[in-house]
């Protein structure tokens, strides 16, 4: 049986140290339920006392019951002078009602007498009377050895001693940590199994990612004997962030055979990633390891004709094995292989000679040296595709559009566009407002289409780029504006390209807006069955 090795997550509380990085009571809550869902074995809530949010996240929580996690409250050893059971903090600690009590405590002697102004018999005492007064508490400890490893370099007798002051205090596991983030991996390997080989307590590991090893130095540590990895989901954290347990969990047990997680959880890691990130309100990063939309991304044409042939070619895993999926995007280092692969995957017919495929490149490698990007833009690409191989007709043709702005002498200013549109034989003139011109143009071009269209009400915008493509023209310079847009099902992101700004997102919100009606005609009397069927010519009103 593989050996166990658990995972101890802080997001909720030194995740939120990162910048950019805050979450309500309410947030904690739905991430600690979602964290036990998961499996992971320790939650730790946060430092009671500290602050009102994390006061009432002890509240709300006293009401769950998880059914893999043990939650932990996170505080220091009781200050000098005043003994743990006078200690408000520690009295927090015990209020907080969790199993667990974390309890972090200096192990660099430089940090005892420079930074608490004490001595260092007296910050071992400290160490000492904190884990015996909550274990005659009846709580679970885990004593963090702050700074340990650089204190190991500076007086390596004196961070020993202080693991020394823990165990025999009676702490259940010692948790050595690279606080600073500026260890070497050989290091950490080579002082974990010193430790390992002195001390019986059970060791864990929390390293910082300052010099971009935090997951090196994890592995290493595990390696070499811990039995517990503290991290955060997608690696929040304060500066460059802490160990991210996803890519933790990835490595240990996809790659080095330890037990983590139960492995039917395992295919859960693209959701749980993706879930901290949107509850936190972070945009996912799409290079992340294992998880990350980029993940199992393939652009050089050489790539997808292999992974079509092999997909272990050029993928370490099965995506599928931590529910992410593998993509193919297209762009002006696309092959017919990319084309046939995505075409496939969009449920697209193409013509068996290779003709149509051939014909697509030509077109992407075209609109690319434009200034166009499909790699980012699939809902554009597709309705590419879809035109190119005449499987789809523009429900809707412009007349004319106009957009005005003002501004008046108190600083406000307001947009307004009228447009004038063809849907079948009938034309509608539609005008709003907006709270700059391309807002003004989106509510009026989705006005006027809601007659037709009802379903487009449905729809909204979630993000809007701008990226001048060449500078050298300065304000005359080509743009390229980039929409996401989502109903209730998807999320789809569409481009347009001109030196005009109003223009190129007029192209970028067209094709939003056709790239939904296209789901809702698949849906419909209108399903595509193949090349040059389904087309829509005069949808009328419906």
């Amino acid at each position: 049986m593989s050996q166990q090795i658990m995972l101890y997550d802080t997001t909720l509380r030194d995740g939120t140290q990162g910048e950019y990085v805050t979450l309500s009571a309410e947030d904690k809550l739905k991430i600690a339920r979602k964290l036990d869902d998961f499996g992971i074995h320790y939650i730790e809530g946060g430092w009671p006392g500290s602050n009102p949010k994390d006061a009432r996240f002890f509240h709300l929580v006293r009401n769950c019951r998880f059914t893999t996690s043990r939650l932990a409250a996170f505080g220091s050893t009781h200050r000098p002078g005043i003994p743990p059971h006078m200690d408000q903090n520690i009295q927090a600690l015990l209020h907080a009602e969790t199993p667990v009590v974390t309890i972090f405590g200096k192990s660099w002697d430089l940090h005892a007498s420079g930074i608490l102004g004490i001595s260092v018999e007296e910050n071992l005492d400290l160490i000492h009377e904190t884990i015996v007064y909550l274990k005659g508490q009846d709580r679970e400890v885990i004593f963090d050895a702050e700074h340990f490893f650089d204190g190991f370099k500076g007086n390596a007798a004196y961070a020993l001693n202080t693991v020394e002051a823990a165990q025999t205090a009676g702490a259940d596991l010692v948790v050595l940590c690279d606080t600073n983030g500026g260890t070497m991996p050989d290091h950490i390997r080579t002082t974990m199994e010193q430790v390992k080989a002195r001390f019986q307590v059970p060791l864990g590991i929390h390293t910082h990612n300052d010099c971009g090893l935090a997951l090196a130095n994890s592995l290493a540590a595990v390696s070499s004997g811990a039995v517990m990895v503290q991290g955060t989901i997608n690696g929040y954290g304060e500066r460059c962030g802490n160990a991210d347990l996803i890519t933790v969990l990835g490595n240990l047990q996809i790659k080095m055979g330890f037990q983590c997680v139960p492995k039917e959880n395992q295919g859960q890691l693209t959701e749980l990633s993706r879930f901290v990130s949107e509850v936190a309100n972070i945009p996912p990063f799409n290079q992340r390891p294992f998880v990350g939309k980029s993940a199992f991304a393939h652009k050089g044409g050489v790539h997808v004709s292999a992974i079509l042939k092999q997909p272990s070619a050029y993928e370490h895993i099965r995506p599928e094995q931590v529910g992410n999926r593998r993509r193919v995007v297209v762009s002006d280092l696309s092959g017919r292989s990319n084309i046939e692969y995505k075409s496939r995957e969009m449920g697209i017919a193409l013509g068996g000679n290779g003709y149509d495929s051939e014909k697509i490149v030509s077109e992407i490698k075209r609109l690319e040296d434009e200034g166009y990007q499909f790699d980012a833009a699939e809902g554009s690409l597709e309705l590419l595709i879809r035109r190119a191989t005449g499987q789809f007709k523009d429900p809707f043709a412009l007349q004319s559009f106009r957009v005005t702005t003002e501004k008046d002498g108190a600083g406000e200013s307001t947009s307004q566009a009228t447009i004038k549109i063809r849907v079948g034989e009938q034309d509608e003139i539609t005008a709003a407002e907006g709270e700059g011109p391309v807002n003004a143009l989106d509510n009026a071009l989705r006005k006027a289409l809601a007659t037709f269209f009802p379903k487009i009400r449905e729809m909204g915008l979630v993000d809007f780029k701008v990226r001048v493509i060449d500078g050298s023209e300065a304000t005359a310079a080509k743009v390229r504006v980039q929409i996401d847009s989502r109903d209730a099902r998807e999320i789809w992101t569409t481009i347009g390209v001109s030196e005009n700004v109003i223009e190129a997102s007029w192209q970028a919100l067209v094709d939003s807006v056709h790239y939904k009606l296209l789901k809702e005609i698949q849906g419909s009397n209108y399903r595509e069955k193949g090349p040059g069927a389904g087309a829509v010519s005069n949808p009328g009103k419906n």
